[in-house]
């Protein structure tokens, strides 16, 4: 293992959008199994020490490679395509109608079928912009365009939450 190793190259999976979870979680596994500090109790503190930041370094990879939206955002960055979240909040004008759209919706939910129904937009939009992701990265190769799909897809999380909180308000 090298510690200069991109999150793939240290999982041992291609770099591209499209993984197998079952295989991320399973290399996972044997990768703390590997690095667990138990294992070099023998060898003293200092190998412990060592095997702890390789324990850190793998959940951090593995929690970037598990999540879609984290996998696409790190795969633009190291594209050269930086997300810039908090700075750059340029967005196609059919996307932010459908934000205002969809905003509109949320506070005029009276009930469960109303928040059903924005959830069921949102979920089509999320699987669409992971569908744009994929195409953008895996097949195009274009980080810039998919940089912005992940910008779109942070929101539609962030918004995802709104709604969530709107189904425990009506719960209460």
């Amino acid at each position: 293992m090298n510690l200069q190793s991109n999150d793939f190259e240290l999982f041992g999976v291609p770099e591209r959008f499209a993984q197998d979870r079952g295989a991320i979680d399973a290399r996972w596994k044997d990768l703390q199994r590997e690095a667990h500090p138990d294992r070099f109790a023998a060898q003293g503190a200092a190998a412990q020490r060592i095997a702890l930041q390789w324990s850190v370094r793998i959940n951090e990879a593995y929690q970037r490679l598990k999540d879609p939206l984290k996998r696409a955002a790190y795969l633009c960055e190291l594209r050269g395509a930086s997300i810039d979240a908090e700075k750059n909040t340029a967005m196609p004008a059919a996307f932010l109608m459908e934000q205002m759209h969809w905003r509109e919706e949320l506070e005029e939910a009276s009930g469960e079928a109303d928040l059903d129904k924005l959830n069921d937009e949102l979920q089509a939009a999320r699987s669409a912009a992971l569908r744009a992701i994929e195409h953008l990265l895996d097949e195009k190769n274009d980080a810039h365009a998919a940089a912005q799909q992940v910008r779109a897809l942070m929101f539609i999380e962030r918004f995802g939450h709104d709604v969530e909180a709107r189904y425990e308000q009506l719960g209460q």
